[in-house]
């Protein structure tokens, strides 16, 4: 079986470099063994894509539940019976037997091997991971091409096995242009809004809303009243759900209020710690543990190298924490949500999609923006704060690029400005210059660094004017989605 055999399937949106890695691994004609890990948060396709692999391959595909190692046993069991047509289906006593049932799949043909929620099956028996890798060393000759899945990267990623599996593919969301596609929406302003809500999470439409899409702007208030606020609907209870699934995740309502913290604009440790009435050691080991579930991120300022900023990774649980959580008596009053949600309007502007404009801005920048834009190859993205002591103050960027001139590598090419919902003017430049100023006194070369304003409303003749002349670079919701 070549690659050219395994085209991808029409019902998959997008995915095709996954896709290919996918079709490359189980198509690879080296003989012994060979590990693939599929990784990734919850609802991303990844049992969708695996399904789809192993239909179009005659692969074998097992879906753990959570279970005792005993009846884990007897369902693979009895999958593979299926899967072999055996008049009696086999009954393993042990992993390491299982696992040579399933490497003898392959004894005549090369066939994908998948188990799905691979940690479900760990938890039921820590051993499984030794006896894995003992039985992957063991065997020798023509076998399945094994692929493990799950959304607790906790687990796929410490375990020994893991260190150099031929494959390690993270299915990660839909980028934000791509959701936008998804969801049929082609007005830009909409499409951050709803993006805002769901993020690029596939499985939001088709399994949780049932393609309920907002047709128009207008429509947006009441699609949002009508799904993620509506406690009938599967998408208003999806973040507990995320956080409640978590194995390492114990205390859930210090997780909420940790993930609140940040929702509400608490970025650092030390403010995270304090709206939680904590101490920053006492969060430490919360902050590790949603960061490895991939739940929140931790990027590093960038004019302060001891300092991180942490943003909630989902947008669904931003909006959560943000609006559903603080109006919750109001949403379970029957007839009531309409009321709660103009109630939650300035929140929403302010503490969801403002941040997650600026988000998108940056995300811009690293995968659509030209470098004849910056005059130079953008290479990192991120945000950061300058100090200005003689006004006491300091000044959030939201948007910090650093790339290559020529063979220059980490030269500060832009610092931007966003703002979502206001007509952004020459004041806007001059605070970006000002800021200039401020760190080229500190020692940063500036030579090559141009201002940049981001706006989901617009700029004024001024501004415009101002970047005809080469003075700042200016981006609106049209070039957000459609240009470089």
């Amino acid at each position: 079986m070549y690659l050219r055999d395994l085209p991808k399937p029409p019902q998959i949106f997008d995915r095709a470099q996954e896709w290919n890695d996918l079709a490359a691994f189980v198509t690879d004609e080296e003989p012994g063994p060979r590990l693939g890990v599929l990784s990734g948060r919850r609802r991303q396709g990844k049992s969708f894509l695996l399904k789809a692999l192993t239909e179009a391959t005659g692969g074998f595909y097992f879906a753990a539940v959570e279970a005792t190692r005993t009846e884990s046993l007897q369902l693979l069991g009895e999958a593979i019976g299926r899967f072999t047509d055996a008049p009696v289906p086999p009954r393993p006593h042990d992993w390491t037997e299982a696992l040579q049932l399933l490497f003898d799949l392959a004894a005549q043909r090369s066939v994908p091997v998948v188990i799905d929620e691979f940690p479900h099956l760990v938890t039921g028996d820590s051993s499984l991971p030794s006896r894995l890798r003992a039985t992957l060393g063991a065997r020798a000759g023509r076998h399945p091409r094994l692929l493990l899945c799950g959304s607790a990267m906790s687990c796929l990623g410490t375990s020994p096995q893991y260190t150099r599996p031929a494959l390690n593919l993270v299915i990660r969301p839909l980028g934000y242009r791509k959701a936008a596609e998804f969801w049929a929406i082609d007005d830009p302003r909409l499409a951050v809004l709803t993006h805002a809500v769901v993020g690029g999470t596939p499985a939001y439409r088709r399994e949780f809303v049932t393609n309920d899409v907002p047709e128009r702007l207008e429509d947006f208030d009441d699609w949002v009243c009508r799904t993620a606020l509506n406690p009938a609907r599967r998408l208003h209870h999806e973040p507990q759900f995320l956080i409640a699934s978590e194995p390492d995740i114990r205390d859930r309502a210090l997780y909420h209020s940790v993930l609140g913290a940040v929702a509400a604009g608490n970025h650092t440790s030390g403010g995270i710690a304090s709206a939680v009435g904590r101490k920053a050691t006492d969060i430490s080991q919360p902050l590790t543990v949603l960061k490895r579930c991939g739940l929140l991120t931790a990027e590093q300022d960038a004019f302060r190298g001891n300092r991180s900023a942490y943003r909630i990774a989902e947008p669904l649980i931003t909006f959560h924490h943000a609006v559903v959580r603080r109006n919750q008596a109001q949403l379970t009053r029957q007839g009531n949500t309409a009321a709660a949600w103009a109630q939650a309007q300035d929140t929403f502007l302010s503490k969801v999609v403002g941040p997650h404009f600026e988000h998108l801005c940056r995300g811009w920048v690293a995968e659509h923006a030209d470098p004849d834009t910056f005059g130079g190859l953008p290479i990192e993205v991120t945000s950061g704060t300058v100090a200005d002591p003689a006004a006491r103050t300091s000044h959030e960027v939201d948007v910090v690029v650093r790339g290559a001139v020529g063979q220059d590598h980490g030269i500060l090419l832009s610092i931007g400005e966003a703002k979502w919902n206001k007509e952004m003017d020459i004041r806007h430049l001059d605070r970006l210059r000002h800021i200039l100023t401020l760190l080229t006194s500190r020692g940063f070369d500036t030579t090559h660094t141009r201002p940049a304003c981001y706006s989901g409303i617009g700029f004024t003749p001024d501004l415009q004017a101002a970047a005809a002349r080469g003075e700042v670079v200016l981006v609106d919701l049209r070039r957000l989605y459609g240009g470089a």
